[in-house]
C-alpha cells in the first residue's frame, strides 16, 4: 500500500513539477509565454476588484506573479511527493487563488469558442483541489489517532 500510494503522489505531483520547471524554462526576460498570457487577465481581475472594493489595488507585476506561481507548484509538487500536508496547502492555494484568474470563463459567453475549453479547464482544477483537499483530510485523520484506553484487568491473587 505504501509504495502505490508514493506512486501516486509521484504522478499526482508530476502535473506541478513539470508544468512549474516549463514555466522556469521559458521565463526569459519578459516572464515568457506564461507572463503574456497572464498579464490581461490580471489587469482585468485587478479592475473586477477595484470596482468591487472600491480601492484602488496597487501594480502588480506579472513577473512577481509568474515567479510566485512557480515557487508554488514546485515547492508544493516536491514537498506533496514525500507525503507533507504543506505542501498540498501549497498547491491547494495555487488552485484556489490562479484557478478563477486562468481559467476565466466567466467572462464569455456560452457560444464563444474559449468557453468550452476555459469551463474543462477549470473543471480540472476543481478536481484536482478536490484531490488535495482529500489528501489533507486523510492525513490530518491519521496524524492524530484517537487514543484508545485500555481497562486493566486485575490479576487474581494467589490463596
Amino acid at each position: 500500500m505504501g509504495f502505490f500510494s508514493f506512486l501516486g503522489r509521484v504522478l499526482f505531483a508530476s502535473l506541478f513539477i513539470l508544468s512549474a520547471w516549463q514555466m522556469f524554462n521559458d521565463f526569459g526576460s519578459d516572464g515568457g509565454p506564461a507572463a503574456k498570457e497572464l498579464a490581461p487577465k490580471l489587469d482585468l481581475t485587478k479592475a473586477h476588484l477595484s470596482s468591487r472594493l472600491g480601492v484602488a489595488l496597487p501594480n502588480i507585476e506579472v513577473k512577481q506573479v509568474v515567479w510566485a506561481i512557480i515557487a508554488l507548484k514546485g515547492l508544493g509538487g516536491l514537498l506533496f511527493v514525500i507525503g507533507n500536508v504543506f505542501g498540498a496547502c501549497l498547491l491547494a492555494f495555487y488552485l484556489v487563488v490562479v484557478s478563477p484568474i486562468l481559467y476565466d470563463f466567466y467572462n464569455y459567453g456560452p457560444k464563444d469558442s474559449q468557453f468550452s475549453l476555459l469551463v474543462t479547464e477549470f473543471l480540472q482544477s476543481v478536481a484536482l483541489l478536490g484531490a488535495l483537499l482529500f489528501f489533507i483530510g486523510m492525513k490530518n485523520s491519521t496524524a492524530t489517532p484517537k487514543r484508545i484506553l485500555k481497562k486493566r484487568t486485575h490479576k487474581p491473587k494467589a490463596a
